[in-house]
């Protein structure tokens, strides 16, 4: 077996200093172009693979980010760390992924507890957690480098990625009265969860936008779930005059919407048309398949991952906040269509 290949190989084949090494392996300014080459192919050249521990010690940092959440739904929370993760691979990170219930100070506490002890460089929070003040005061208070997906409040002092939820309800809210519906059913989202609430904003804003006054008993409280998708379903085919179309503010709800039209008897999209947000697989796997809204979460997640980076290295706290917005689309399937006559 070979000898393990060191830092002092890499700078003998580069013909320059340890340190110099060490500089470029942590990607640091003022290195000459010809410099970083030459250390890149000694790299290269004898498969160099720099020790977790040694980098960290040279860099006085961990080289770990935390992502915390709180979403029942496995397809959201999958996506946000298959795109946390393809960022940290890039950049030589490690990922630490902790599911944090929704419990206001208390999750604040917690939180700031774990980044102490773990010693994160850094910190991803996805809604609800996102929107919670405790929290993300006593984060900017401890100057710890964060990250925020989707919050509503893009006040706060740290870099935002987030989506267009209100403007992408407005346009799916558009394309169901554009079909000839004028009884439009909206079920909400989880009241924590306050990025899902914007979806509810663009619904009320297309609808005024048409001159169309929304019944009470047409906006259903859902939690996110399949289950409160079923509550909400029977609730609004069960009112003296229901609905001609149902706008689910995530697809898990919509999902058991759908189940209970079929469940009842009623036709899809004939008797009434049922559409969600975000686009997990399941669907494309029911029938008919589920209108939606292409939610870019792998996207968001990858590009906050990015922006800590530049904040970890960089040192960024007060100065340079960005606020990235990546758009979400619709996604037109079989389970819309024009209401019937005798609607």
């Amino acid at each position: 077996m070979s000898e393990r290949v060191t830092i002092d190989d890499v700078a003998a084949l580069a013909k320059v200093s340890i340190k110099t090494v060490s500089r470029v392996l942590n990607d640091e300014p003022n290195v000459r172009p010809c410099t970083r080459q030459a250390v890149t192919s000694a790299i290269e050249r004898l498969g160099f693979r720099p020790s977790r521990v040694a980098r960290s010690l040279a860099a006085r940092r961990t080289f770990i980010v935390g992502l915390f959440y709180d979403n029942p739904c496995t397809h959201y929370v999958s996506n946000v760390q298959e795109g946390a993760l393809q960022a940290c691979d890039r950049r030589g990170y490690d990922l630490s992924v902790h599911p944090k219930p929704f419990r206001g100070v208390v999750t604040a506490d917690e939180i700031v507890e774990l980044y102490r002890q773990a010693r994160f460089d850094g910190v991803i929070l996805t809604p609800p957690l996102a929107d919670i003040p405790a929290l993300v005061a006593v984060l900017r208070a401890a100057r710890v480098p964060v990250v925020l997906i989707s919050p509503v409040d893009r006040g706060s002092g740290f870099p935002t990625v987030g989506t267009n939820d209100r403007v992408a309800a407005e346009e799916m809210t558009r394309q169901l009265l554009s079909l000839g519906h004028k009884k439009i059913a909206f079920v909400s989202g989880h009241p924590d969860h306050k990025a899902v609430g914007l979806r509810l904003e663009g619904y009320r804003n297309a609808l005024r936008e048409a001159e169309i006054v929304v019944p009470e008993d047409y906006v259903v409280t859902g939690l996110n779930s399949f289950e409160s998708g079923e509550v909400a379903g029977l609730k609004l085919f069960n009112l003296p005059s229901p609905p001609t179309a149902i706008f689910c503010a995530n697809d898990e709800m919509a999902v058991g919407v759908l189940k209970v039209a079929n469940t009842i008897g009623l036709s899809v999209p004939r008797d009434v048309s049922i559409v969600g947000f975000d686009n997990i697989p399941i669907t494309a796997q029911v029938w008919p398949q589920l209108s939606t809204i292409q939610q870019p979460v792998r996207e968001m997640s990858e590009r906050a991952a990015e922006i800590l980076f530049r904040r970890i290295e960089g040192g960024q706290f007060e100065s340079d906040i960005e606020h990235v917005t990546i758009k979400s689309s619709l996604v037109l399937r079989e389970s819309i269509s024009h209401p019937s006559t005798n609607s």
